[in-house]
């Protein structure tokens, strides 16, 4: 049975006649049913909220709601059938914070808390943990014709079938309560009356959602082209960007790393047509320029805004997390080896340092950054707090630099109520030393004055948005990004200390998230369902590993690569599927598969570009596992930009660059080596069927099997990342 918001008058009617024939019959046989009336026990976990040590951000957040939470667990649904309840299960994600308004407004509605609790067994689930209920909703919100929104609530059979669902967002703030009462009315009706019709429909509707994922997944046709392909792709990605209006196309409100990074990564790749690169180049400088120029890039702690609220960059959704600010970290890294542009490189070390000191945990790792949701107001400034918290002189060159006006900088389509007339978003066109050229004054000057400035409006803005719980909950996908962003980091800087902490940080990342031979996704442990690691860690995990035995040469990590691999095989791959949950951890009987960017990178898109690294190392995947993700479906041609990370997988394995080492390199050069880019440049040592290579040399071999030797760091640099135009 869908969504009862969404179900005709006429199917009501029939629902009604069902329930009336229904106890019209169990009036003719009363001895007979009463004889096999179930008994039902209610245990005294679903009397209180049991979220208490479970370990993830949505979690914590709700220990202390008068919900009696339970966890994402066979045991909550096994008392759930105990019970003869259904589930009311909520799906959130951490990344999205709207969930908490949401959950407190149901919390606060004492009819609301009564309903939940005492017909329902209320479940928790962090969709990001339990990544297959989190891709689910894409397809649940598609059934009732609604855009993808969190959270989603769900009402299910302890079977794991849903009956209906909504999504909620605080556009829904004031008629929650409504949307609430008018699903759970007429779901209770129909329980009620008809436990068996509730039961069998759902099965029946479930097993319908089984066959039409199974059919996408049958009917996906793939490239017989691939290298054709791919250049066809990245044309249609750069042509997205339109310079006049200064607008991505097809973006949506997300800020677009995985697009920036392909292009950035075309733009220097000797493989390409030169007007390929020469186009992606040109894009990703556009990109750069008004994103880092944008409210998208808070000036005052360093951090990145990961959405935007309309159709402007100036007006940030005021959501940050680590996962975002690693990801954009690799990113910028990226678009600074196609620019080489030093704000770009500055703004990718300010985000790492952001996420230093915003995410780290006490033990050594990081967390996901939840932080909750706050007034966009708190964020803004009008002209008159500037020139109230600054002094005169200050608050003018403040005002000048960060471009706020006295009636409000942000543009009508962005506010077109005027909601936040007089309001201003902050943001810096320029750099620190082009303010202070402007300024007439010594650049290490007024970087002092600068950092005084900021750290004042950054107190004030802080004491608006009041005391924010520290989220200190290790969280494994956040920890591995960092590892790539140090890595990256080391690769444009060459400072060993950012190959230090890539190192430090995935010594200790093994000892926390590693379960044996499998992964979890939190420090602590937990119940399968909550903890269990699904694909999408391992194939995050699998890029941190091979992000750093790229830049320290060590085997060790190429041999846990691999560990990691071969494990991945065993749990993700069967019935022609990559799976995203492993089978201990699996409580929905659907196939759910990451293949596209629906949240993030897509499992898909990370395993195809480990295949590819693993590959030229000579220790290549299971192909039956290899095979459910490196091909690249011809329906990516359409939509590129939900394709990218793929994208990127399948530029490096069919315009392969390969770096191969040969004997007694000069350190120079092995540093050069482990510098250059970490993904879409293959490299390894010589090998016995290389040609001969001389003591202290490195061949390039180039797309289309040109090699050429190269002696110094400067000619490696020049030979696989010419500038656009060579």
């Amino acid at each position: 049975m869908k969504n009862p918001n969404f179900l005709s008058p006429a199917f009501v009617s029939v629902l009604c006649g069902l329930a009336v024939a229904s106890l019209s019959c169990r009036k003719k046989e009363v001895v007979k049913i009463e004889s096999v009336v179930p008994v039902y026990e209610v245990a005294p976990e679903l009397l209180s909220n049991q979220l208490e040590g479970v370990p993830g951000a949505v979690y914590a957040s709700q220990v202390d709601s008068p919900i009696h939470w339970q966890p994402w667990t066979k045991e909550s649904l096994e008392r759930a059938r105990n019970a003869g309840r259904l589930v009311f299960c909520v799906i959130a994600m951490p990344q999205q914070p709207d969930f908490e308004r949401i959950l407190a407004l149901l919390a606060g509605n004492p009819a609301v808390v009564d309903a939940i609790n005492s017909f329902y067994v209320p479940v928790l689930v962090d969709g990001d943990a339990a990544r297959e209920m989190g891709l689910l909703t894409a397809d649940l919100c598609s059934e009732i014709k609604k855009p993808l929104q969190l959270p989603l609530l769900v009402w299910m059979t302890p079977d794991v079938n849903p009956v209906a669902w909504i999504p909620a967002t605080s556009r829904d703030a004031g008629r929650l309560a409504d949307l609430f009462f008018q699903s759970h009315s007429m779901v209770k009706e129909t329980w009620e009356n008809d436990p068996a019709y509730v039961k069998n429909n759902s099965t029946l509707d479930n097993a319908q959602r089984r066959a039409r994922i199974e059919q996408r997944k049958i009917a996906n046709v793939v490239s017989e082209d691939p290298a054709t392909d791919v250049v066809r792709s990245i044309r249609r990605l750069a042509s997205l960007y339109d310079p006049y209006s200064r607008s991505f196309d097809e973006a949506g409100g997300l800020f677009p790393a995985s697009s920036i990074e392909l292009m950035a990564a075309a733009a220097v790749h000797p493989g390409l047509p030169d007007e390929v690169r020469s186009r992606c180049v040109k894009t990703t400088r556009n990109l750069m320029e008004d994103l880092l120029q944008s409210a998208m890039f808070d000036p005052l702690d360093g951090g990145v805004f990961m959405a935007k609220r309309a159709n402007s960059w100036s007006l940030p959704a005021f959501v940050r997390g680590c996962p975002g600010q690693a990801r954009v970290a690799v990113t910028l890294l990226q678009a600074y080896r196609a620019t080489g542009d030093p704000k770009v490189k500055e703004a990718a070390l300010g985000l790492i340092r952001f996420a230093e000191i915003s995410y780290g945990t006490p033990e050594g790792l990081f967390s996901v950054g939840f932080e909750g949701v706050s007034d966009p107001v708190d964020w803004m400034w009008s002209v008159e707090e500037i020139e109230k918290v600054l002094p005169a002189e200050d608050a003018r060159w403040w005002i000048k630099a960060t471009g706020m006006r006295g009636l409000g900088n942000l543009p009508s389509e962005a506010d077109p109520l005027r909601k936040y007339f007089r309001e201003n978003t902050l943001s810096l066109s320029k750099t620190v030393a082009e303010i202070a050229a402007a300024e007439s004054q010594p650049e290490e000057e007024f970087a002092l004055r600068f950092e005084s400035v900021r750290e004042k409006l950054l107190e004030v803005r802080n004491k608006r948005l009041g005391e924010v719980s520290k989220d200190s909950c290790s969280h494994a996908s956040s920890t591995f990004r960092m590892v790539s962003a140090y890595a990256a980091a080391f690769g444009a800087t060459g400072d060993e200390e950012y190959r230090t902490k890539a190192v430090d940080l995935l010594t200790r990342s093994r000892e926390a998230f590693g379960d044996g031979q499998k992964l979890r996704n939190f420090s602590k442990e937990s119940a399968p369902p909550v903890g269990a690691g699904r694909a999408f860690l391992y194939a995050v995990a699998l890029q941190a590993a091979l992000d750093v035995a790229t830049i320290t040469s060590d085997d060790h990590w190429l041999i846990w690569s691999e560990d990691l691999a071969t494990t991945a095989a065993e749990l993700f791959s069967g019935d022609g599927f990559l799976k995203e949950c492993p089978d201990d951890a699996k409580l929905i009987d659907l196939p759910v598969t990451d293949l596209l960017m629906l949240f993030d990178d897509s499992t898909a898109g990370l395993v195809s570009m480990a295949e590819c690294r693993l590959e030229e190392l000579g220790r290549p995947l299971v192909k039956s596992f290899s095979e459910l993700a490196t091909p690249m479906p011809l329906y990516s041609l359409d939509r590129p930009i939900l394709h990218t990370d793929l994208l990127l997988a399948t530029l490096a394995r069919h315009f392969k660059v390969v770096v191969v080492a040969g004997e007694d390199i000069s350190p120079e050069m092995k540093n050069a080596i482990q510098r250059l880019p970490m993904r879409v440049i293959q490299r390894r040592p010589a090998r016995s069927d290389d040609e001969m290579i001389r003591v202290g040399s490195v061949k390039v071999i180039l797309p289309g099997g040109e090699s050429r030797l190269v002696d110094s760091p400067a000619a490696l640099e020049e030979a696989v990342l010419p500038s656009p135009g060579k």
